[in-house]
C-alpha cells in the first residue's frame, strides 16, 4: 500500500497548546466565574468596605449593591459554600498549570524580556494605527504577554487576601500585612476586579483580532498564515489571508518506448544470470545467489553475466577501493599464511 505523505496545503496545522494547557484554561474559565459571581454576592451582604460609623476613603459607591444578575450562589451561605469550593479547585487548578509550563518549558513564552516595553508600545502604537504594520511577535505579543505574566500573580494574590478575610483572627499575620480586615476585603475586592477586566479584555481581543485562538484553545491546532501578525490584524479590521503557499514539484520523466526495450533486455539478463547460477548447485546458491543476481543488472547486451565486484573493506577498514571480493581473498589467504 502507498503510504504517501500529505501536500503541505493538506497537512493538519502544528499544535500550540497541549492538553494540559487546554484543560487547565476551560477548568479556569468556570471556577473564576463562579468565584467572582459567588464573592459579588457575598459582598451584597454588606455592600461597604467601611466598618458601621465609619468612613473609607477609595470607594466612592459605598452602600450600593452588585445588581444581583451578576451575583452567583442564591443566598449568603449558598454563595459562601460555592465560593470556598471554586476556591479549592481554583488553586489547585493553577498549580497544576504552573507545574505544567516549568516542567515543559512553556514559562520561557511568558516571562517578561527587556525589549517588552518597547514591543509593548510598538505593539499600542500599532493599535491606534500611528504605525502601520504589525510589530513582529513570537507566541505573543508584548502586551499579551504581560497579561498572561500577571493573571498567576493576580490568581495568588486573590486566594492569600481571600485566606485573610476568612480566617481574620487564626490567620492575623496575614490579615495584618494586607493592613487588616478592612483593607484585606479592599484588596480582596480590587484583585477581583482587575481579574474581571484583564478577562474581559481578553475575550474582547480573541473575537476582535484573533478569532482562531480560540478554536486552537478547543483543538490545540493553530494556523500561523492567518495570525494577527500574518493579516496585519487590528480590532476588527484584517487583510485577506495570503493563499497557502504550494510547492512546485517537477513533472514525472516521460520513459520512450527504447528505454523501456532496454529495460526489459536487463531484466531478461538478470533472469538467465539467476539460472546460470542456479545451475551450480545448492553450494552455489548458498556462497553467492546475491552478488550474482546483482551483477546480473550490469550484464551485457548478449546476456553473458558478468560476476560484478562487490567493494569490500580492507584491513585498515577503509572504503572500498573498486577491488572485487575474488581480487582481495587471495591477499587474505596471504595475510593468513604469514
Amino acid at each position: 500500500m502507498d503510504h504517501a505523505a500529505p501536500h503541505p496545503e493538506h497537512a493538519p496545522e502544528p499544535k500550540r497548546h497541549h492538553w494540559i494547557v487546554r484543560a487547565t484554561h476551560w477548568v479556569n474559565v468556570v471556577a473564576l466565574t463562579l468565584m467572582i459571581g459567588s464573592g459579588l454576592r457575598i459582598f451584597n451582604a454588606y455592600p461597604m468596605f467601611a466598618r458601621k460609623g465609619e468612613s473609607f476613603c477609595c470607594w466612592p459607591w459605598e452602600g450600593t449593591a452588585i445588581p444581583p444578575w451578576l451575583t452567583f450562589g442564591g443566598w449568603l451561605a449558598g454563595a459562601r459554600n460555592w465560593h470556598f469550593a471554586m476556591m479549592w479547585v481554583l488553586a489547585v487548578n493553577g498549580a497544576v498549570y504552573l507545574a505544567f509550563i516549568w516542567l515543559h518549558g512553556e514559562w520561557r513564552d511568558l516571562v517578561p524580556r527587556r525589549g517588552d516595553p518597547r514591543d509593548a508600545w510598538e505593539m499600542i502604537k500599532f493599535y491606534l494605527f500611528v504605525r502601520k504594520t504589525h510589530p513582529r511577535q513570537g507566541k505573543h505579543n508584548a502586551l499579551q504577554k504581560g497579561v498572561y505574566f500577571a493573571l498567576p500573580w493576580l490568581g495568588v494574590l486573590a486566594v492569600l487576601t481571600g485566606l485573610a478575610i476568612w480566617k481574620p483572627v487564626q490567620l492575623a499575620p496575614l490579615t495584618n500585612l494586607f493592613g487588616g480586615y478592612v483593607w484585606a476585603r479592599y484588596w480582596h475586592f480590587v484583585v477581583m476586579l482587575a481579574l474581571v477586566l484583564l478577562g474581559l479584555g481578553h475575550v474582547f481581543m480573541v473575537f476582535a483580532v484573533d478569532p482562531q485562538s480560540l478554536v486552537a484553545m478547543v483543538t490545540g491546532r493553530y494556523d500561523e498564515s492567518r495570525s494577527p501578525e500574518a493579516l496585519n490584524a487590528r480590532p476588527f479590521l484584517r487583510r485577506k489571508p495570503m493563499p497557502a503557499l504550494k510547492i512546485a514539484r517537477p513533472p514525472a520523466p516521460s520513459r520512450s518506448p527504447d528505454m523501456a526495450k532496454g529495460d526489459g533486455d536487463r531484466v531478461a539478463a538478470a533472469s538467465s544470470a539467476q539460472a546460470a547460477a542456479g545451475d551450480g548447485g545448492a553450494g552455489d546458491r548458498v556462497r553467492g545467489d546475491a552478488p550474482d543476481a546483482s551483477s546480473a543488472l550490469t550484464a551485457s547486451g548478449d546476456g553473458d553475466a558478468e560476476p560484478a565486484a562487490i567493494p569490500v573493506p580492507d584491513e585498515d577498514g577503509d572504503a572500498a577501493r573498486g577491488d572485487s571480493a575474488e581480487m582481495d581473498a587471495p591477499e587474505s589467504g596471504k595475510e593468513a599464511g604469514r
